[in-house]
Formats: structure tokens, C-alpha cells, sequence
């Protein structure tokens, strides 16, 4: 396909993504928030939402080192776009979207579905723990001796405690977990292959990729300087989400500490579990409330706040997102 071709595909998707967020939210309300935010503090929320979307390539560039040297810095940023693309449209944000990405990744790095999926799961892993964990360290630093919203203390140790239970089951139950994958994809994978091949695949090739995709999440062992690369994206891009709220809300005349709401940031995750496009309305709602228990915030200016930003992180995300993904190939030549 010409890159032209490419150019008006990638960019209608994002242009029709955003239409139909502005259709669900309202375009007079996102207008009305909007203008409740100062115009200095709008400009920086945008270069900040930019900022967040570049750094997440970091993160990208550091998980697919191990698939033939991986991709470069530039892909890497593409990659990005593209990820936030579909964490936007798919129905359980992340955790859907990564099975669509792995199909570009391997096609990028002519590796297979399931070596690509492995360092991608791996790196979404790290990711969130990294986010977590700081979130725990600020909650047990700022709220020690002061009072804490229950919501947030039970959502955290939620968290942490799935996972540390997915962490184990990785590495105990590797055996009966594979088992059962293979039992599970079999028949469809089967059938599937069926419609384009003449002899279908069967156990023997969904074992194979299985045992593929494990010796790529074991890979990381001898590359620990990865995992670090790959945490530290997950915590830059959680100051620079946590940063623009901050401007975001100074924009509307509420000056609040910054620290508190970094310790938000991974609180409204829970909501990528509904069945809805980017958790449209779910998000926004759970985090205006966050904001405004942990500190203090009217809750006025914190929704005010919160729309702007998401506003931005859309528009970037479906916007520059959509052409990113325009421009990657999905299938071998």
C-alpha cells in the first residue's frame, strides 16, 4: 500500500475515533471544561500528552531488543502511538490490545505471534509493577500518619496482591499453565488454519509457539538492564501524566501537592475491566474522584481537570495514534 494510501487510512481511523469520544462525552461539555482550564495550562497539558505518548517508545524499543536487536528508536516511537492507539479502541485497554500489537511486532522484527506476544506481556508486566510500586511508596510515605481513603489502600493492596499472584503462577505453574493453553488454542487454532491452509495446525505447532513465547519471558534473565530501561518508562510516563493533572488543575486556580496525585495514577486501571472502548466516562469519572479525596481538590476542578487531560491524551493517542498504525504492516510479504 502507498504511503499516501496509508497516510488517509491511519488518519481517518483517529479522525472517527475522536469523533465518536466527542460524540459520547458530549462536544459542549468537553468545550465547557475546557475553558474552565487556563489557556497557558492547556498549552502545556498538550505538549506534556506528547511527551508521554514519546517516552512510552522507550519502554517499546527496550522490550524488543531481544527479537532480532529489535526495532529502532524511531519505530520504536511509531510502535508507541500506535500501542496507545489500541489501548483507546479495545475493549479491555492494555490487556486486549497487546495480542493485536504482538501481530505488528513480529511482523517488524520477522519473528513469530508468539515470541513478540511473550517480550510484550513481560514488558506490560514490569511496566505496571514499576507504576505500582511507586504508588505504594508514596502512599506509605505521604499518608503514614494521616488519613487515607479506604478505596485507596484496599485498590493498591488489590493490586499488588495480583500481582504477585500472577508473578508466582508464572514461575510455579509454568508446566500446568502451558498444558492448558495448548489444550484451550488447539481447536481454534485449528479451525482457524483450516480456512487457509491445506493441512490445518494442530497440538504439535500450538506447543511449539508456546514453548517459544516462554523462552522469550525467560530471555529477560540475561538482560536485566532491559527490564530497568522498560520500568523506568512506566515511571516517566506516570510523572508526566501526574504533571499535566497538576498543571491542569493550577489551571483552574486549585493549587494541590503534586506527590498525591502521582499515587492516583494507576488507581483508575481497574476500569480498562469494562466492556467499553477506553473505559470512556469509567476512567474519568474514577479519577476526578481520586484526585479530589486525596487532595482536596474541588470536585468541580478535578473533573475539569481530568476531562482537559484525557482530552489531550485521546487526541494524541487516536489522533497521531491512528496515522502511526496506518503505517505498520500486519502481514508478511
Amino acid at each position: 500500500m502507498r504511503r499516501g494510501v496509508r497516510f488517509v487510512v491511519g488518519a481517518g481511523l483517529g479522525i472517527g475515533a475522536l469523533a465518536a469520544y466527542l460524540w459520547y462525552v458530549g462536544p459542549e461539555e468537553v468545550g465547557s471544561r475546557v475553558a474552565a482550564v487556563a489557556p497557558w495550562a492547556v498549552a502545556v497539558v498538550c505538549c506534556l500528552m506528547l511527551a508521554e505518548a514519546t517516552v512510552d517508545g522507550l519502554g517499546v524499543w527496550a522490550s524488543v531488543r531481544p527479537l532480532r536487536d529489535g526495532l529502532s528508536p524511531r519505530a520504536s516511537v511509531q510502535f508507541a502511538f500506535a500501542g496507545d492507539f489500541f489501548d483507546v479502541l479495545s475493549p479491555a485497554g492494555p490487556v486486549s490490545s497487546e495480542p493485536i500489537m504482538a501481530q505488528f511486532f513480529g511482523v517488524a522484527t520477522e519473528t513469530s505471534y508468539s515470541e513478540a506476544l511473550g517480550v510484550r506481556g513481560v514488558a506490560k508486566y514490569v511496566k505496571s509493577a514499576a507504576q505500582l510500586l511507586l504508588s505504594v511508596a508514596i502512599v506509605g510515605v505521604l499518608f503514614l500518619d494521616a488519613p487515607t481513603p479506604r478505596f485507596v489502600l484496599v485498590t493498591l493492596a488489590g493490586a499488588v496482591a495480583a500481582l504477585l499472584v500472577v508473578g508466582a503462577a508464572l514461575v510455579w505453574a509454568r508446566d500446568a499453565l502451558s498444558a492448558v493453553v495448548v489444550a484451550v488454542l488447539t481447536p481454534v487454532v485449528r479451525v482457524l488454519t483450516g480456512v487457509t491452509r491445506e493441512t490445518p495446525l494442530g497440538r504439535d505447532a500450538v506447543g511449539d509457539a508456546v514453548e517459544r513465547f516462554w523462552a522469550r519471558v525467560v530471555h529477560f534473565r540475561d538482560a536485566p538492564e532491559l527490564l530497568v530501561v522498560i520500568a523506568l518508562s512506566g515511571v516517566f510516563e506516570q510523572l508526566l501524566t501526574s504533571l499535566a493533572l497538576w498543571v491542569a488543575l493550577g489551571g483552574t486556580g486549585t493549587s494541590v501537592a503534586f506527590l498525591p496525585i502521582v499515587a492516583v495514577i494507576p488507581l483508575p486501571q481497574a476500569a480498562s475491566v469494562l466492556p467499553v472502548p477506553g473505559s470512556l466516562g469509567a476512567y474519568d469519572v474514577l479519577l476526578a474522584g481520586a484526585l479530589s479525596l486525596t487532595t482536596g481538590a474541588p470536585a468541580a476542578g478535578a473533573a475539569a481537570a481530568v476531562l482537559v487531560v484525557r482530552t489531550f491524551e485521546l487526541l494524541v493517542s487516536l489522533g497521531c495514534g491512528g496515522v502511526a498504525t496506518g503505517f505498520l504492516r500486519g502481514f508478511r510479504a
